[in-house]
């Protein structure tokens, strides 16, 4: 069986998910996943691409004009906007995020009533996204997950995930 101390807290949990749905961006330039949680349940998700029925930048290449691509929108945008688009609450919620929120996505966030922020890796870090969130106590935290603690490494299984379903 898994034992506890192999076990994901429910922050790694929601991270990882962060992580594997940052897989689906079509953007070329980074891929970043975002995942919106309410009482331990995913309310929605995003990745960073185009809008639905428009170019993807993997598919025509990005738009960039003054160094920010016009033709995607941002994974944290895209899951706020999932919920308003299915009439779910944000308020009280929490978001994982692969990258620090860029400053556009951090007002998104905030105004949204997100009350928690985690984050895995910085990115272009805004100084005025600490002002506003010390001015809104939100806390963002940024996690140092290491999922390499959870895979095996025995030689006839090496690389996979520890699974024991005894």
């Amino acid at each position: 069986m898994l034992s506890q101390s192999n076990r994901f807290t429910w922050e790694q949990y929601f991270m990882l998910n962060a992580h594997l749905i940052s897989m689906r961006s079509t953007c070329n330039r980074l891929r970043v996943g975002s995942v919106l949680v309410k009482d331990n349940r995913i309310i929605s998700t995003g990745y960073n691409g185009g809008i639905s029925g428009e170019d993807h930048c993997v598919d025509v290449g990005c738009y960039v004009i003054d160094n920010h691509c016009l033709r995607c929108l941002h994974s944290e945008e895209n899951a706020i906007l999932q919920c308003a688009l299915q009439g779910i609450s944000t308020k009280g919620s929490h978001i994982y995020v692969t990258h620090f929120p860029c400053i556009h996505c951090m007002k998104k966030i905030l105004q949204a009533g997100i009350e928690r922020i985690y984050y895995a890796k910085d990115y272009k870090n805004h100084e005025y996204c600490y002002h506003l969130l010390k001015r809104s106590n939100v806390e963002a935290i940024k996690m140092a997950v290491n999922f390499e603690d959870f895979i095996d490494e025995n030689e006839s299984t090496k690389g996979s995930i520890r699974w024991d379903f005894k």
